[in-house]
């Protein structure tokens, strides 16, 4: 396969600059990125990789800006047709919107439709990789990993596992459908091609006790799987769990009791968190991951983005609870929940958590996230003047957190040039 080189202006993240300082970015102007067999082979000067590599292909971006694909951690993509429905609190918006549709994925042809549809949808928005929600339905999940390899997209996913009364009869299994659909799911997906295989009870209110030790088990069988679930999102949530786990010391524990908090664990949400949750998820080393869209579209709350100093934080859209497909909107809401929290976090930081923070948080640091040697090449090309106003905001800027920052609290698809997933454009 000839060699590719990407020209454009690059930044390259060495590792998180909330903990690092701007110096551990590099910013040029003029780079370019060398791609070879679906990987990065080098990065740096354009002229420096042009003299190097004569013969490789050349696609020039111009001024437009080269970064890693962006990486959500959290989002539901059988809702997909039902996002930015009228919304009320978080109960009400799954009794009325979510478990009617999510009903409907009990057809492998619908499955198979709103997949690609929701993988294209992201594609188009620069986000390469994602980790889903899929429904009770095992065709759910083959249709969204069958529609991701086909991609040749990084995916992560599992089966919605909920078997409690509180949800409807019709979008319930068992204890033991649970584990054994989710292992055979686990056996037949995990590690195939660029897919991997979430344990996902959707959260504790919607599981009994059983099916909650069930997959704890699957879990302690499979611990190189990540695990997921909903932590924390609204003040009736924390309840109404622990209403119905009166033995919990609170709302983390009606995981922890079952075996299903541990370093390679998920929580969503995570807003209202009490001092016994945070030294327990720090001390276990788990990901929380922001939704802030979601947040507040379903007014849960403010997320305190300071966890960030003992815990990996990862960014999600949190699709159709969030009101966006787009990690540039998200990226946005972010700074503006950060705001009302007293923290104005720099583009740096936004920009890090929609690609490395999120890898770390899904255990994928190593293979995708920054733009370094030896790393996927997933990248998303940003046009930094996509509209009148964001081109006469970026035209005053006197460095690249100036030129950039129009773009994250203004830009949509509009902005997103250019999209390669393994190398591959995805784009004519």
């Amino acid at each position: 396969m000839t060699d590719q080189l990407i020209l454009g202006q690059t930044l390259a993240f060495a590792g998180d600059p909330a903990a690092l300082g701007l110096g551990a970015v590099r910013h040029e102007a003029h780079g370019a990125v060398l791609i070879r067999a679906g990987k990065i082979a080098a990065i740096g000067p354009a002229h420096m990789l042009r003299q190097n590599h004569p013969a490789a292909q050349i696609t020039d971006h111009g001024a437009k800006l080269i970064l890693p694909g962006f990486i959500d951690a959290h989002a539901h993509y059988p809702q997909t047709a039902i996002i930015a429905s009228w919304g009320k609190r978080l109960i009400d918006w799954l009794n009325s919107y979510t478990f009617p549709e999510e009903a409907r994925f009990s057809d492998p042809a619908y499955a198979s439709q709103i997949a690609g549809r929701y993988l294209d949808l992201l594609l188009a928005n620069g986000t390469t990789t994602v980790a889903s929600y899929c429904t009770i339905h095992p065709q759910s999940v083959e249709a969204f990993f069958t529609a991701a390899q086909t991609r040749k997209m990084r995916a992560l996913a599992g089966k919605t596992c909920m078997d409690r009364d509180t949800a409807p009869a019709y979008l319930r299994d068992t204890a033991q459908s649970a584990y054994d659909d989710s292992r055979a799911l686990l056996l037949r997906w995990h590690g195939v091609d660029r897919l991997s295989y979430v344990i996902t009870p959707r959260f504790s209110p919607t599981s009994t006790p059983a099916q909650l030790a069930a997959l704890g088990a699957l879990w302690a069988e499979h611990p190189d799987c990540l695990m997921q679930t909903h932590l924390s999102e609204q003040t009736d949530e924390i309840a109404w769990a622990k209403s119905l786990y009166p033995k919990a010391r609170d709302y983390l524990d009606t995981y922890e009791a079952y075996g299903l908090l541990g370093p390679n664990g998920l929580y969503g949400h995570a807003i209202h968190l009490e001092p016994r949750e945070i030294d327990r998820l720090a001390e276990m080393d788990a990901a929380l991951v922001h939704c802030p869209t979601s947040n507040s579209f379903i007014g849960s709350g403010l997320f305190d983005m300071g966890l960030r100093d003992r815990l990996r934080v990862g960014l999600a859209s949190d699709t159709g609870g969030g009101s966006s497909f787009s990690m540039l909107r998200t990226m946005a809401a972010a700074y503006e929940i950060a705001q009302l929290r007293g923290m104005a976090l720099h583009p740096a930081a936004l920009l890090w958590l929609a690609t490395g923070a999120s890898a770390a948080a899904l255990r994928l640091e190593n293979k995708i996230g920054r733009l370094a040697p030896e790393y996927e090449a997933d990248l998303v090309v940003l046009d930094l003047a996509a509209t009148p106003a964001i081109a006469q905001a970026a035209s005053r800027a006197e460095d690249i957190w100036q030129a950039v920052f129009p773009t994250i609290m203004m830009g949509d698809d509009r902005a997103i040039a250019q999209v390669y997933v393994a190398g591959r454009p995805t784009r004519a």
